[in-house]
């Protein structure tokens, strides 16, 4: 029995991180799916709250398989095949541990967006060097004429 609920929640761990990585590519800034930045923040909240589901689902998967296996191991009465904790239940603890951290990023991303408003930056028109030393030493104006750069020159 304990085998058929560690596959369910595996399952239901895998697909809502499918869920959550589709809500989560929704909710990006940098995709035109999904409306204003309020709502994408919204719905990136929404898939980090689906990735800490599923890493839980998975962590309580893991961890109710170990807890089995390491009850059957240390167990003297039970004489059956003993298994030992595998590489597959490490790997399972870390990726439910980088969903639960991966969801909870998604989750604080919606403070950062709501209470600091953007600013646009002016452009001032592209200066270069040589002419900011010039202004700089020379007090006198330069009376030559401007020199004529074509498109190679900057290359």
């Amino acid at each position: 029995g304990y085998i058929q609920a560690c596959r369910g929640l595996m399952i239901s761990a895998v697909c809502l991180g499918f869920f959550g990585a589709v809500f989560g590519l929704v909710g990006m800034k940098c995709t035109k799916v999904g409306g204003s930045d309020q709502t994408k923040a919204k719905i990136a909240c929404l898939a980090g709250l689906i990735f800490i589901l599923s890493g839980l689902c998975s962590m309580t998967s893991c961890s109710l398989y170990a807890n089995r296996i390491t009850s059957e191991f240390f167990d003297p009465s039970f004489v059956a095949q003993k298994y030992e904790l595998g590489a597959a239940l490490f790997i399972g603890w870390a990726g439910a541990s980088l969903c639960i951290i991966g969801g909870s990023i998604f989750c604080f991303s919606i403070a950062e967006n709501s209470n600091s408003p953007r600013r646009g930056y002016a452009y001032n028109g592209a200066t270069s060097v040589m002419s900011s030393r010039t202004k700089v030493h020379n007090s006198v104006p330069d009376k030559t004429p401007p020199k004529n750069f074509d498109k190679n020159a900057y290359v």
